[in-house]
């Protein structure tokens, strides 16, 4: 979607334009601390990018200044802060041994995370639902920063090589899926709860409480196989209203 200069000249919101230059800002220290082999100060700032990344849409709808250029903002920063940084910080953590198997590892995600973009700036929300089709790309970029982040708790070395250039291809494959993933829209702390749902939230928060790094990096990994889970669970169901379907058309 192409900003005239018409609706430039109105002038741009500025509280989520901030917040979005934020995000901006820590992708671009996570290339710094990179650089600077401080791969777990790169990996914190990919994750508070995050933040600023989730309230600067949030933001806007509250206050109801949502624009055109708000969103292309938004698109470029993630391009730089969970495209560009994190393929740089996975590729100089563990995938620069490879060699040009390792960047281009590192090139597919971010290739296929500008394409995840794309994508979704042209899908109509009608046609998502309460869902994200593909892996979003924040979540891909937290999955490499928890693990970073979780291997100074459960590694003695850094991650094996292979285990990681596997890592990135998987991510970079789940962010043009059609696989659809859970994209908390509707989460109303209002209403009631079951029982067992307000403990699984409790022991969520002693978890972090407790071990934090580890408590990150597990969550990361259920919300990467909760676009495959989705997808098995469609299956079987489409599978099982088949068979009620043929099973009420029997003589």
């Amino acid at each position: 979607m192409k900003v005239s200069r018409g609706q430039l000249k109105k002038g741009i919101y500025i509280l989520p334009s901030l917040l979005t230059t934020c995000s901006v800002f820590c992708g671009f220290y996570a290339f710094i601390a990179t650089m600077n082999d401080k791969f777990y100060t790169a990996a914190v700032a990919i994750l508070i990018a995050m933040v600023f990344d989730g309230l600067d849409g949030r933001v806007a709808r509250l206050t109801k200044t949502s624009s055109a250029f708000g969103v292309q903002y938004d698109s470029l920063a993630d391009v730089i802060s969970f495209g560009m940084a994190p393929a740089f910080l996975a590729y100089a953590w563990v995938l620069k041994p490879f060699g040009h198997l390792g960047w281009m590892a590192a090139f597919l995600f971010l290739l296929c995370g500008a394409l995840r973009l794309a994508r979704f700036n042209v899908t109509k929300p009608d046609q998502m639902g309460s869902n994200f089709i593909g892996l979003p790309i924040p979540a891909a970029a937290a999955v490499i920063a928890s693990i970073i982040i979780a291997s100074e708790d459960l590694f003695s070395t850094r991650l094996n090589p292979m285990i990681m250039v596997c890592i990135v291809y998987l991510l970079a494959f789940l962010m043009v899926s059609n696989l659809r993933y859970p994209a908390f829209k509707h989460l109303e702390f209002k209403k009631r709860v079951p029982f067992t749902r307000f403990l699984f939230a409790v022991l969520f928060l002693y978890a972090f409480a407790t071990v934090p790094k580890v408590a990150l990096c597990v969550v990361m990994g259920l919300y990467l196989l909760s676009g495959p889970y989705l997808y098995i669970q469609s299956l079987f169901k489409s599978h099982g209203d088949n068979r009620q379907h043929h099973g009420a058309n029997l003589p």
